[in-house]
């Protein structure tokens, strides 16, 4: 019999209020305020937090305060990561992001999603998620919205404002509501 973790981590609907997944959250939301109440007073101490929250952290990662995040540990981000203000990374699945990336302010990540049936869904009690990826080379522009499931490719810019609901290959612009492609995005070499 598999624990609600593993149906979490699994894409199966778990339980949202099992114990310990919330004494994960818990954990991880005392480690998000101390870094959100550093603001950019410590950029060292900051960088420390992140690396102990994350699953993890290439080289030269940043992250600006008011971050929050669910678990912290389903967090991968590879070298050269930016997060600018206010993002929130809801990784109840992993959130998977390559090499060079950058997240605009307010940008949201959202692996998490309820039930559709509606008796599963009452008082938020049972969840269900799905991975995102971002490949290298991304660029969310800020207050976009990637939805769960989603993966986008290498090279791939989101425009400002946009819902991301479906994957997208590499070297594309993607904008709107939902996002579509409005151009390619070669590759100068």
């Amino acid at each position: 019999m598999k624990t609600e973790k593993e149906k979490m981590l699994a894409g199966e609907v778990f339980q949202v209020y099992d114990p310990q997944l919330v004494a994960e959250r818990a954990h991880a939301r005392e480690i998000v305020e101390e870094f959100n109440a550093l603001g950019e007073t410590d950029p060292q101490q900051s960088e420390q937090l992140i690396r102990q929250l994350f699953g993890h952290v290439g080289k030269d990662c940043e992250v600006h305060a008011q971050f929050k995040c669910d678990y912290g540990y389903n967090i991968y981000v590879d070298d050269d990561f930016f997060a600018n203000y206010d993002c929130v990374m809801l990784d109840v699945s992993p959130i998977r992001i390559g090499k060079h990336c950058l997240l605009g302010p307010r940008v949201q990540l959202y692996t998490v999603n309820h039930p559709l049936d509606p008796q599963l869904r009452r008082n938020g009690a049972y969840g269900q998620s799905f991975d995102i990826r971002l490949g290298d080379d991304v660029w969310v522009g800020g207050g976009a919205i990637i939805c769960p499931g989603v993966s986008l490719g290498n090279n791939v810019i989101v425009g400002a404002g946009s819902v991301v609901t479906n994957s997208f290959g590499d070297n594309v612009i993607i904008a709107g509501n939902p996002a579509r492609v409005i151009r390619e995005n070669p590759v100068k070499e």
